[in-house]
């Protein structure tokens, strides 16, 4: 089993597709699910899936939290002088957690079937007692973004 980070494959052709709206006016509702070292997910995960997620216990909820755009789709030259578009998330953090996990799913709740649009690996399992865990999004730039297109 393995958490491989990358934009979902499925994502990148959903995007052409016209399926994911990130705004600036009335955006789809994205959400933020945590997953274990067990979990399976990666470049071919297609949509929002429970095997491997975090138990509704321990100050997390299956399905996890909604994100909030910070900055909506723009774009910038990336360090090598390559017109990207990118759109950015605020953090997010579940208070008062006892957990341990690997990575996370970013998903579109609002479209049926919760479609994929990212996976992120924590680079190792990070754990947490009584206190507050925090997903900290990169600086919204053409560089760093979570989610950017070259």
């Amino acid at each position: 089993m393995a958490v491989q980070q990358t934009a979902t494959t499925s994502f990148k052709v959903q995007l052409l597709q016209a399926v994911h709206n990130f705004g600036p006016t009335t955006p789809n509702t994205f959400k933020v699910a945590l997953y274990t070292a067990a979990a399976n997910i990666g470049p071919t995960t297609t949509a929002y899936t429970t095997v491997g997620e975090l138990p509704t216990t321990g100050g997390y909820t299956q399905g996890g939290n909604t994100l909030t755009i910070s900055v909506s789709p723009t774009s910038g030259n990336n360090s090598s002088l390559v017109p990207t578009a990118f759109v950015s998330f605020a953090n997010t953090s579940w208070p008062n957690a006892t957990f341990t996990c690997r990575g996370a799913l970013i998903y579109n709740d609002s479209v049926a079937g919760d479609p994929s649009v990212a996976v992120l690996d924590f680079g190792s399992d990070k754990t947490v007692s009584n206190d507050t865990f925090t997903i900290i999004f990169p600086t919204p730039d053409a560089n760093n973004a979570v989610v950017r297109i070259s």
